[in-house]
């Protein structure tokens, strides 16, 4: 795309809206954080579940800090107070842990509801989000409910921080899910109490401290263990007069053993005179369950809401994560194996030489930091070529500066500040030859580049012809991630838009045209920022093909820093949307135009626009991944991703025939640079739905272009010297002109002849 900067388009723009942009910005950073959020409760919930077996041996532990009446106590702890309480004779507490599960506690309950028995379900947070309606089951049906933290976490090994996080959560979770709130508590990995280790004890003493009750067990039925139904009605049957608290499992793999076992322990223990009961009851405890507050309900219902849609988010998240892996291999494929065709095809040559003149027109605004390099470029050219330099209301000197060098054929022509499109109409209507080679004031040709530009013009097909932009300023970081761009990304897209006959862009900075083309639709439009891609389009539309012409090459500064380097893409960016939209009627057109929009609008949706916008989500994900997921597979899907990058870059430099040495750089790239192009391309959609609009803006210059080797030197040539490409031109355009009448700007106001007399593919 071009690089000319201008004040704000007159006409049809002035009605639309040019608003503030900082509510893009909320918007983005809402979406992002709210998106970490997602993921980061996401992570903690499912990935810092703790899924270690009950049973997994323990190491061994230091308890002299465990006081002697809690060790030889009752299951059922006050911490903060160092009391006690055991079950009464004959009464057996039934107590389930890890649940609710969607298979086994319904069949438990089911059981327990046969057979006239209530029982204490110790829950953990996460699974009473992900099934709320088991933990109103519970409720509902007279069944205790109680906390076994939320991630199933052994609180004596977690901080201090994260155990009141647990329990604080686990509680908002009942209570978003059951309208009730708990005191009851059981520590995952626990037994008796003579089991309890300092660590645990401190645990326990915290726990007392917030409010909790802690319930150990006396009796395990090992069914976690899964040791045959007999086995645990044997383990879970109690023996003599005392009073228990049976540890049992709903939750946590297949409980089938479980659910087959109650059904013979429950009637056998009845028969032997013991009565079941929930925890409360066995040890004579008021009722602990009670309803929650408002808010407590509330936040629990939020606390759910988000854990239901963080599950979402990573479904969705994992199902865009292939899509665009999918969609990127897919793009590498198909522009390497473009590519390769691409090489080959041009072997075959156009036709017979273009020899016929070329007017070069130089659309200038405050360039005088580049012009005379530029100009002075073009002059040295092997083709015979007259110079237009229109001057569009410049500030700085840039025509005084062009006229001052009194460089035989070039011409000034100054106007108004009207806009870069209208700058350019001027020097169409005012060209004398058929061929046009547009070009920025900021880009040095090299000698061959206007001869290499105008030979696919021998195809009367061809309308337009996109040449090869070089970053000249490739010095630090910036220069060399953009001179990457160019090659690897720009170059190779080219490849593939020409071999698709689908070209969307032919860039300001080095592009040549067929004068008919140019007047079949209109010249140069100012309704787009991007009058580049917007005439491209046009023309592709009208029926002429737009090729790539990789040899003609030109030198162009990029911006060497990252503030115009946003404002130039932002621009650009911007500009293709506004170009794709008024072009999408090409996708349901045949012939060239149909090859325009099913083919170059819809690859520039894929991967100009769509992908960009996953791609956040992706650097998101890869961060969740090394936080919560396997690191060394995330750091081997990136550096696969890398070095697929790298072999397109390598084949890219190899086919530009430049050197491999700015690869070193890749890396960094993805870090920093490729996020930038994204939030261009999120800011753009944003600006584009919200139907803002930009205005023109200067880049600033560097004055890194240099006067080739060559050309004229400074002061203008010797008296009565011209050089030879401009004496042949002159000559050519007497003898094969005449007097060539000039169309005036009111012809491209006017609308495209009509296309009865003239059609692409005519012979001459």
């Amino acid at each position: 795309m071009s690089k000319n900067r201008r004040r704000k388009p007159r006409g049809r723009h002035s009605s639309v809206r040019n608003v503030p942009l900082r509510t893009h910005w909320l918007l983005l950073s809402t979406l992002v954080l709210t998106l970490s959020a997602a993921l980061l409760l996401q992570g903690y919930t499912q990935h810092m579940f703790d899924t270690t077996a009950d049973g997994a041996p323990r190491a061994q532990s230091p308890a002299g800090a465990v006081p002697a009446q809690i060790a030889t106590g009752g299951p059922v702890i006050e911490g903060a107070a160092a009391r006690t309480a055991e079950p009464a004779d004959h009464a057996i507490a039934l107590t389930f842990d890890d649940g609710p599960d969607p298979v086994w506690t319904p069949k438990i309950l089911d059981v327990l509801r046969r057979n006239d028995v209530h029982a204490t379900f110790f829950t953990v947070g996460t699974q009473v989000a992900a099934h709320p309606d088991l933990a109103r089951r519970i409720v509902a049906e007279g069944h205790q409910i109680g906390l076994h933290t939320f991630t199933h976490t052994n609180l004596g090994a977690a901080p201090a921080w994260r155990r009141s996080l647990e329990l604080r959560e686990s509680q908002l979770a009942i209570a978003g899910a059951t309208g009730v709130t708990t005191p009851l508590l059981r520590p995952p990995y626990s037994s008796t109490d003579d089991a309890l280790t300092d660590a645990d004890w401190s645990a326990v003493v915290q726990a007392g401290q917030e409010g909790y009750l802690t319930v150990l067990t006396t009796q395990d039925s090992e069914d976690w263990r899964r040791p045959g139904v007999a086995r645990i009605v044997a383990n879970a049957t109690p023996t003599g007069s005392d009073g228990q608290i049976l540890l049992m499992h709903d939750a946590g793999g297949d409980r089938s053993q479980t659910v087959a076992a109650l059904e013979q322990l429950i009637p056998k223990i009845k028969a032997a005179g013991y009565h079941f009961g929930t925890v409360s009851d066995a040890v004579a405890l008021p009722t602990p369950v009670r309803a929650a507050t408002a808010t407590d309900h509330w936040q629990g219902l939020a606390l759910i809401t988000a854990l239901r849609t963080s599950d979402w988010v990573l479904t969705l998240l994992s199902w865009l994560l292939w899509a665009a892996g999918a969609i990127s291999v897919l793009r590498a494929v198909a522009v390497l194996v473009a590519a390769r065709r691409h090489v080959k095809m041009r072997r075959k040559p156009w036709g017979r030489t273009v020899t016929e003149p070329v007017s070069v027109i130089v659309p200038a605004y405050n360039e005088s930091a580049g012009i005379e390099a530029a100009v002075r470029s073009l002059l040295a050219s092997d083709h015979p070529v007259e110079i237009i330099v229109v001057d569009d209301g410049s500030t700085d000197g840039t025509a005084d500066l062009v006229e001052s060098l009194r460089l035989p054929g070039v011409r000034v022509i100054r106007q108004q500040n009207a806009g870069k499109p209208a700058a350019l109409n001027t020097g169409i209507a005012a060209a004398s030859c058929n061929l046009l080679v547009m070009v920025d004031g900021d880009t040095v040709f090299e000698p061959d580049a206007v001869r290499m530009i105008v030979q696919p013009f021998a195809n009367r097909r061809v309308g337009a012809v996109s040449g090869n932009a070089k970053v000249v300023n490739r010095g630090g970081l910036l220069g060399r991630w953009q001179h990457i761009e160019y090659v690897v990304g720009f170059n190779l897209d080219r490849r593939l838009f020409d071999l698709a006959e689908c070209m969307p862009t032919v860039p300001g900075a080095v592009g040549a045209f067929r004068r008919e083309a140019l007047l079949r639709v209109g010249g140069v439009s100012d309704t787009t920022l991007a009058e580049d891609t917007d005439l491209t389009m046009a023309l592709c539309r009208d029926g002429w093909r737009v090729v790539y012409e990789e040899r003609a090459r030109a030198w162009t500064e990029a911006p060497a820093s990252l503030g115009a380097l946003w404002k130039q893409r932002y621009r650009w960016c911007y500009g293709t949307l506004q170009a794709m939209w008024k072009h999408r009627g090409a996708l349901t057109q045949r012939g060239q135009a149909g090859k325009l929009g099913r083919r170059g609008l819809l690859y520039l949706l894929m991967f100009q626009v769509l992908l960009p916008l996953l791609a956040p989500v992706v650097d998101v994900f890869a961060v969740y991944g090394l936080v919560f997921l396997d690191p060394v597979r995330v750091l081997g899907l990136w550096g696969a991703f890398l070095l697929l990058q790298v072999l397109m870059g390598l084949y890219a430099f190899r086919l530009d025939k430049e050197r491999a040495g700015p690869l070193w750089s890749l890396p960094l790239q993805q870090f920093v640079y490729r996020q930038l192009m994204y939030l261009v391309v999120i800011q753009s959609v944003f600006t584009a739905i919200a139907g803002s609009r930009l205005r023109w803006q200067r880049m600033e210059r560097y004055g890194s272009l240099r006067v080739p080797a060559g050309a004229p030197a400074l002061g203008g040539p010797a008296a009565g010297t011209v050089p030879p490409g401009l004496e042949l031109a002159q000559s050519w355009v007497e003898a094969a002109h005449g007097t060539v009448p000039v169309p005036s700007p009111s012809a491209f106001r006017s609308g495209p002849p009509d296309a009865s007399t003239w059609a692409p593919g005519r012979s001459t």
